[in-house]
C-alpha cells in the first residue's frame, strides 16, 4: 500500500505543477522539483531512485517518442551540427571540466572528475521545452537542442562508463575505449532500426490479415521502446540510442499510412499523457532526491578540505560557469567553421548574433538523466575500499541541475529578447502543393467510388449529386491555392476569418449538446458520440 499511495502522490504532484507553474509564473521543472522537495520532507513514503529501474521506466518511452516527433528533415540538415555538440562537445566537456574540478578539489582523483564531467556533459530537452513555453526559443535552434539531447545522452554515459572503469580499477585503454564506443553506439542503433522494423512489418501484416485492433495497436506503440531498450542492454550496447534509433525508424514506417485514422487520433493522445506524466515524475523524483543530497553536504565539506559549508556553492557555481563558458567557445569555433564551409561553397554565411550562441550555451540545461547517471557511481573500488568522494560528486551534480535551470529560466528570455534571427524557411508552397496534389487525387477517387456504388441503380442520380457536392469543395481546394500571391494572401485571410468562425460555431454546438445532456433530452451514448465529432472538427479547425 505505501508504493500504491507513493505513486499516486508522485502523479498528484504532476496535475498539481502545471496550474501551479502558471500561477507562480516559474518554469514547470522547477516547480516540479520543490514539490518533490515538499515530498519527501512530508509524511508520505519516498521512492529510493534505483538508476538502473529509472533507466528502464522513463528513458525509453521519452527518448522513443522524441525521437518519433523530432523533424527528420530539420535533424538530417543539421547533422552535421548536431555531431559536433553531440560528440565532440561531449569530450571536450569531459577533458575540461574534468581537469577543472581536479584542480579545484585535489582530494577528488582525477577518474573521478571525469567521471562527474562525464555525466553533467548530457543536457536535457525536457527542462529546455519547458523554459521555451515562456520564451519562444526559434525553431531552428530548438531542433539542434533536441537533437544533441537525443545522442549526448549516450556519450556521456558511455564516457562516465569508462572514466569509473579507471578509477576502480586504475587502469585505463584508449583502444579498448574506442572500440567499446563504437559497439556500444552503432550497436544501439542497430537493435532500435532492427526492433522497430521488424515489430512494425509483422503487426501490419497481422492487421491487414485479420484486421486492426486500435487497442493493440497503441499497446505495441508503448512496447517497442522498451524491448528496443532492453535487447540493447542484453547485447551491452546503447539502450539509449537504441530506443531513439527505434522513434525515428517509427516515424518512417509511420509513413506507409495502414493505421487507421482512428488509432493515430487515439494513440497521439495517450502518447501526450505519457510524456507529461513521465517528464513530471522525472521532476518531482528529482526533487524527492534533494533533501537526502543536502543532508549529507557536512561530509562532502569535509572531502573538498574545507569546513565552511558555502564553499560548495562557489564549486557548484564554477562548474556551471565552466559548462555554459565550453559550450560557448564550442558552438563560436563550430559556427566559424561551418561560415568557412559555407564560403568555400560559394553561398552566403548567415547572419548569426552573439546573443545567439550564449543562448545556445545558456539553453545547454541539465537534469534527471544527470542526476540518474551519478547515482550510479559504484560504493567501492576494486580492493573494496570506499569510492573516492562519491557523495561529494553526487551534491556536485545536483547543484549543477538546479543552478543551470535557473540561469537558463533567467538568461534565455533576456538574451533572446528582440534578438534579430536568420529567418526560418518557409514550407507553405509545398504545403499548397501537397493540399492540391490530394485534392486531384480524392477527386479521382470519388468519382470512380461513384461509378462503382451507382452502377445498375435505379437512384444513380443520388449518388451523382452527392459526388458533386463532395468534389465541388475539393475544386474549391484547388482554385484557391492556384491563385496570384495577392489573392492567395487575401484567401488565406479569409480562411483564417472562416476558421475563427467555425470554431464558434463548434463552442456553440458542443454547449447545446450538453446542455440538452444535463436536461436529460439527450442520452449519454449519444452525447458522447456528437461531442466526439464535434471535438475532432474543431481539432482540425484549431491548428
Amino acid at each position: 500500500m505505501a508504493w500504491i499511495s507513493t505513486i499516486l502522490f508522485l502523479m498528484l504532484a504532476v496535475a498539481v505543477s502545471a496550474p501551479l507553474a502558471r500561477l507562480v509564473r516559474l518554469p514547470l521543472p522547477l516547480v516540479q522539483i520543490a514539490l518533490g522537495a515538499v515530498i519527501a520532507i512530508s509524511a508520505i513514503p519516498t521512492v529510493d531512485l534505483k538508476p538502473s529501474i529509472f533507466f528502464l521506466l522513463f528513458l525509453p518511452p521519452l527518448l522513443f517518442l522524441d525521437g518519433w516527433r523530432i523533424p527528420k528533415d530539420d535533424l538530417f540538415r543539421d547533422g552535421a551540427v548536431i555531431l559536433e555538440l553531440a560528440l565532440g562537445l561531449v569530450v571536450f566537456t569531459v577533458v575540461g571540466v574534468g581537469l577543472l574540478i581536479h584542480w579545484l578539489i585535489p582530494a577528488m582523483p582525477l577518474a573521478v572528475a571525469f567521471a562527474l564531467a562525464a555525466v553533467l556533459s548530457p543536457t536535457d530537452p525536457i527542462a529546455v521545452s519547458a523554459i521555451a513555453s515562456r520564451t519562444k526559443i526559434p525553431k531552428r535552434l530548438m531542433h539542434i537542442l533536441e537533437g544533441e539531447s537525443l545522442l549526448n545522452d549516450a556519450s556521456g554515459l558511455v564516457c562516465m562508463r569508462f572514466a569509473v572503469a579507471a578509477a576502480v580499477t586504475g587502469a585505463f585503454s584508449l583502444q579498448h575505449a574506442v572500440g567499446s564506443f563504437l559497439w556500444v553506439a552503432f550497436g544501439g542503433l542497430a537493435i532500435g532500426v532492427g526492433v522497430t522494423w521488424s515489430i512494425t512489418t509483422a503487426k501490419n501484416w497481422v492487421a491487414a490479415k485479420l484486421g486492426e485492433d486500435t487497442s493493440v495497436q497503441i499497446l505495441v506503440s508503448l512496447l517497442i521502446p522498451f524491448g528496443a531498450y532492453m535487447l540493447a542492454e542484453h547485447f551491452h550496447c546503447s539502450g539509449i540510442l537504441a530506443a531513439v534509433a527505434a522513434g525515428v525508424t517509427m516515424s518512417f514506417t509511420e509513413q506507409s499510412g495502414q493505421a487507421l485514422a482512428i488509432t493515430r487520433v487515439r494513440r497521439a493522445a495517450v502518447w501526450d499523457t505519457i510524456q507529461f506524466t513521465l517528464n513530471g515524475v522525472i521532476f518531482v523524483l528529482l526533487g524527492e532526491q534533494m533533501p537526502s543530497i543536502m543532508a549529507r553536504a557536512a561530509e562532502t565539506v569535509r572531502v573538498t578540505g574545507h569546513h565552511e559549508p558555502w564553499w560548495l556553492i562557489v564549486y557548484v557555481l564554477a562548474i556551471t560557469a565552466a559548462l555554459a563558458a565550453l559550450r560557448f567557445v564550442w558552438a563560436w569555433f563550430s559556427l566559424k567553421w561551418n561560415i568557412a564551409r559555407a564560403l568555400r561553397r560559394g553561398q552566403p554565411p548567415p547572419p548569426v548574433s552573439w546573443r545567439l550562441i550564449a543562448a545556445t550555451s545558456v539553453a545547454g540545461v541539465r537534469g534527471a538523466i544527470t542526476l540518474a547517471g551519478v547515482l550510479t557511481l559504484p560504493f567501492a573500488l576494486a580492493d573494496g575500499t570506499p569510492f573516492p568522494a562519491r557523495n561529494l560528486a553526487i551534491f556536485l551534480a545536483a547543484g549543477v541541475i538546479i543552478v543551470s535551470l535557473v540561469l537558463a529560466s533567467i538568461a534565455l528570455p533576456r538574451l533572446l529578447k528582440n534578438l534579430e534571427l536568420p529567418p526560418e524557411p518557409s514550407h507553405q508552397s509545398d504545403i499548397d502543393n501537397a493540399r492540391v496534389e490530394a485534392a486531384q487525387a480524392a477527386i479521382t477517387a470519388i468519382e470512380q467510388a461513384q461509378h462503382d456504388m451507382a452502377g445498375g441503380r435505379a437512384d444513380a442520380d443520388l449518388y451523382t449529386d452527392a459526388s458533386a457536392r463532395i468534389m465541388e469543395i475539393y475544386r474549391q481546394r484547388i482554385d484557391s491555392r492556384r491563385q496570384e500571391p495577392e489573392a492567395l494572401e487575401l484567401h488565406r485571410q479569409s480562411e483564417l476569418i472562416e476558421r475563427q468562425l467555425r470554431l464558434a460555431g463548434l463552442r456553440a454546438e458542443r454547449d447545446a449538446i450538453f446542455r440538452l445532456a444535463r436536461a436529460r433530452r439527450l442520452d449519454d451514448v449519444s452525447a458522447r458520440k456528437l461531442v466526439r465529432e464535434i471535438d475532432l472538427l474543431e481539432a482540425r479547425y484549431a491548428v
